[in-house]
């Protein structure tokens, strides 16, 4: 059940007596609490409001699909539960990683709001602390220990947790999470008959049921009984997830007993139910090889790089397999195969973004299989979900210098401390990368972004060009954000032919891109040449993306330019009605309403824009015009000087 912190919860006894007391003070300080306690930093609303660039980066980090089960797993998802999700408000948008600056406060109430508000901004190890605090006033409370239990866990502080679940199962021994962690600590020991005696107790739902039998299969397997682990996996029966997990542990654990032909038998099995998930590629193709059929493993990995052609896992066993090398088995031990059941399922989970918890498997997985840096690129990934960056740069930190996932855990380093307003290491760190491959194109790529969103474009355009020299003669369809992105760059530093230029190559490569329309559309409407044809570029655009609310204020706005006030006014109220807290679009439906007569609601519009937090030098501008509105020039037509009207350099 997802943990909804209403008093209708502490009402109905979902929290200690003495807390009930004290439920709407719990409640209301932190109603809201997600996205909208700390503001967004300056520079991110400048690159996207104010310029209007709607995704500041465009770089495609990297990602990787180990499990992408979600149609698979389906509402199984929402059913998981350990003890309850973390704290509300863990799953908001929220400003980078604040300081809660809080101490440890001197009484039960206080620790526990303390750790709300930490939980709040997915501060784990700070919430844990509170909980744990709490504890000392109430030593037995059962939401206390589950709190602190999880959040210690999903802090990956794991030294005290067996203290935490001890105490806790002995108030209710079938608590899950008190149950996995005393199961997966006496799996780490070698108490197997332990191990599967306390994950039996973890059963809650599909998945956590799914997980206990694989996870005792494997401690079945641990004490030397490969017979029975195959049998328990043999009897999980259900839906397609359900059997795309039972055959690739079946081969995981066949493959570490030395049975090669069974190994590979069950991993066809689970490629037959879906063949996109890496791990169980990695794992089939290096059986195949090390079974001697070369054959059969050139073609698995042939189709998956076709698939996923710069996949640097899938490019490492490639390499292998293609100087028919015999490859090492990608599980070798038990903690690894049960490491493997505890990542899938996390990962699918925070992937599907529908239960916090995902984050504890991933945690759990990483002290089964502490080399595991697919595991640590995905909780990595998490934590920048959570805007945690800089818990993300410290996990991406033990990303092994010699794994082939170093580059990409160094690129995403580079986009954190980039969120973190550390330009300068952001820059260093994708140099660092550029330096061992200057023909890293991803790198160079996303140096560029972060350039072009911080306006150095001088410098950012000098970027691309590099970018596209190592494209090469022949760009794809994907080429196109860079040759629009040059463009920008170009435009902004008053280089028109050669922005031109770079926008009609970006819509040769992808000619109804709606951004590219939108943006040379403008532009030639702004430098008053080829107005017809750019008009026309820009209604492509809405027609192709008519719920961007940039986009139709970039029509309304040529409309204004060309005169055309009366359509100016009905377009640019349509992009308020998309966009309505954007201070651009407010501040260029001031300027139509003024030229049709309608001061009172120019004024209005003008007053919005003021109090949607313009950029400094863009608030001077407003002020103005609502001390004395708009200014007469010679020809008896109102001219405005109106706020940034560059078109919208949005990027997917």
């Amino acid at each position: 059940m997802q943990w909804q912190w209403t008093a209708a919860t502490f009402l109905a006894g979902e929290a200690t007596p003495r807390l009930k007391r004290h439920a709407f003070a719990a409640i209301l300080p932190f109603s809201g609490v997600g996205g909208r306690l700390f503001r967004t930093p300056r520079w991110w609303r400048a690159a996207t409001n104010r310029r209007r660039d709607c995704s500041p980066m465009m770089l495609r980090r990297p990602t990787f699909r180990r499990f992408a089960m979600g149609p698979l797993l389906g509402a199984a998802l929402a059913t998981l539960t350990l003890a309850g999700p973390l704290p509300a408000g863990a799953r908001g948008t929220v400003a980078a990683q604040p300081d809660t600056g809080l101490p440890i406060a001197s009484s039960l109430e206080g620790n526990y709001l303390a750790g709300r508000l930490a939980g709040s901004i997915a501060d784990y190890r700070a919430s844990a602390d509170y909980f744990a605090s709490a504890l000392l006033d109430a030593p037995d409370d059962k939401f206390l220990l589950e709190r602190a239990l999880s959040l210690y866990i999903a802090a990956g502080e794991l030294t005290e947790v067996r203290t935490f679940a001890e105490r806790l199962s002995a108030i209710d021994a079938d608590s899950p999470i008190a149950a996995l962690t005393i199961g997966l600590d006496d799996f780490q020991a070698g108490r197997w008959t332990d191990a599967i005696a306390s994950f039996q107790h973890a059963r809650s739902g599909p998945l956590l049921t799914l997980a206990v039998e694989i996870l005792s299969a494997w401690a079945e397997q641990g004490a030397g009984k490969t017979d029975d682990a195959l049998a328990r996996l043999g009897k999980l029966d259900g839906e397609k997830w359900y059997l795309f997990f039972r055959h690739y542990h079946a081969g995981l654990i066949a493959s570490v007993a030395g049975r090669g032909e069974v190994a590979a038998e069950e991993f066809k099995a689970a490629l037959a139910i879906d063949d996109g998930p890496v791990s169980v590629i990695d794992a089939a193709t290096r059986t195949f090889a090390r079974n001697g059929d070369y054959g059969a493993a050139k073609a698995t990995i042939d189709k998956a790089l076709a698939s996923a052609p710069g996949h640097p896992l899938l490019k490492e066993v490639a390499a292998i397999i293609n100087a028919k090398s015999r490859p090492a088995a990608r599980v070798r031990t038990v903690s690894e195969g049960a490491s493997e059941i505890l990542s899938g399922l996390g990962t699918a989970v925070v992937r599907e973004d529908t239960n916090d918890f995902g984050v504890i498997f991933l945690q759990l997985a990483l002290a089964l299989d502490p080399n595991d840096d697919m595991t640590r690129i995905t909780l990595a990934e998490n934590f920048e979900r959570l805007n945690r960056p800089n818990d993300a740069i410290a996990i991406l930190d033990k990303v092994s210098a010699r794994s082939p996932l170093r580059r990409n855990a160094d690129i995403m380093i580079a986009f954190d401390y980039n969120t973190l307003d550390k330009v300068d290491e952001a820059r260093a760190t994708l140099r660092r990368v550029i330096r061992k491959d200057p023909k890293d194109k991803e790198a160079l790529n996303g140096l560029g972004n972060i350039l072009r969103t911080r306006k150095m474009f001088a410098e950012a355009a000098d970027v691309y060009t590099r970018t596209i020299r190592a494209i090469g003669s022949q760009p794809q369809t994907e080429d196109w954000q860079v040759f629009y992105n040059r463009g920008i760059t170009y435009e902004r530093t008053n280089r028109w032919p050669e922005a031109e230029a770079d926008f009609k190559k970006a819509l040769e490569l992808k000619p109804d891109q709606p951004l590219v329309l939108n943006y040379l559309g403008y532009s030639w409407i702004d430098k008053g040449m080829n107005l017809k044809d750019g008009m026309a570029l820009i209604e492509k655009a809405v027609s192709l993306s008519p719920t961007d609310g940039y986009i139709v204020d970039s029509l309304g706005w040529a409309h204004y330019k060309l005169g055309e006030y009366d359509e100016a006014v009905s377009q640019l109220e349509r992009a308020v009605s998309l966009m309505p807290s954007d201070p651009t679009i407010n501040d260029h439906l001031g300027d139509a309403y003024w030229q049709v007569g309608r001061r009172i609601e120019a004024r209005f519009q003008w007053n919005h824009a003021k109090a949607s937090k313009p950029e400094p030098e863009d608030l001077a501008k407003i002020e103005a015009k609502l001390e004395h509105g708009l200014a007469e020039d010679g020809t008896g037509k109102a001219a405005a000087e109106t706020v940034d009207t560059k078109p919208a350099q949005a990027t997917p």
